[in-house]
């Protein structure tokens, strides 16, 4: 099972925010720098998020993230304020291993076929963002429908993957919530990354048991609550 260090950016830092809510934000210091962090400590993959992307600032953090692009030459996970089929294919064609479509996937469905087209179904990841149960967009702002069926619609329009975030238990560090992930991965036939509440190496385990393609570390990661090598070894992680 592959694990994805967070770099989750904000106003030109590197933070970890508490439920996604931006007065929560704790300063970690230069994105690159955490990002090389984390390469140093053995990760072959990274989440960035575009927060202000998220929070309706699509530009601000483009060098920045550019910059972690070219200098760590690691596969990359790219989401935050992607809100057209434009957007997603710039950040493509800059070397983003794979977008991440959530509020614009549940807006545009098609818009998941267009790229999966243009670009491979595996460089296009399906965010499924749930709370109680329901899908939430538009910053966790809004829900509305069975999180699995949308999984069901993603798949079905093109998507490669999905990011399955629990904004239940999401940066609380009191461990993952089991019977949802179990629900989703045996629902879709795509890999799913899963994130939200993992603190544990037991949390990690208990994820790849299940099927997980992958595990998505922030909070617990920069708390030093959990470390990457407890991680990369519960999750047994080859190359």
């Amino acid at each position: 099972m592959k694990v994805f260090p967070a770099v989750d950016i904000l106003s030109g830092r590197c933070v970890q925010l508490v439920q996604g809510k931006r007065d929560s934000a704790i300063s970690f210091g230069r994105p690159i720098d955490c990002a090389m962090r984390w390469i140093n400590a053995g990760a072959h993959d990274l989440h960035v998020v575009n927060l202000d992307g998220a929070f309706g600032n699509s530009s601000e953090n483009l060098a920045l993230i550019r910059e972690i692009i070219r200098e760590t030459g690691v596969t990359i996970q790219l989401g935050g304020g992607i809100r057209s089929f434009v957007d997603a294919a710039g950040w493509l064609d800059s070397g983003v291993g794979r977008v991440i479509i959530g509020t614009l996937a549940v807006k545009d469905p098609a818009v998941l076929t267009k790229l999966s087209d243009a670009f491979g179904r595996d460089r296009i990841m399906a965010g499924v963002d749930a709370r109680n149960g329901s899908i939430a967009v538009e910053g966790w702002e809004r829900t509305g429908g069975d999180y699995v069926e949308w999984a069901r619609t993603f798949e079905e329009m093109g998507a490669g993957s999905l990011l399955f975030t629990n904004v239940d238990v999401e940066g609380l560090q009191q461990g993952i919530c089991i019977q949802p992930v179990s629900r989703l991965i045996d629902s879709v036939t795509i890999p799913v990354v899963v994130a939200g509440g993992v603190s544990s190496g037991p949390d990690v385990r208990a994820l790849k048991e299940i099927g997980a393609y992958g595990v998505v570390l922030g909070s617990a990661l920069y708390s030093g609550k959990l470390t990457l090598r407890e991680a990369l070894e519960a999750a047994d992680e080859k190359g």
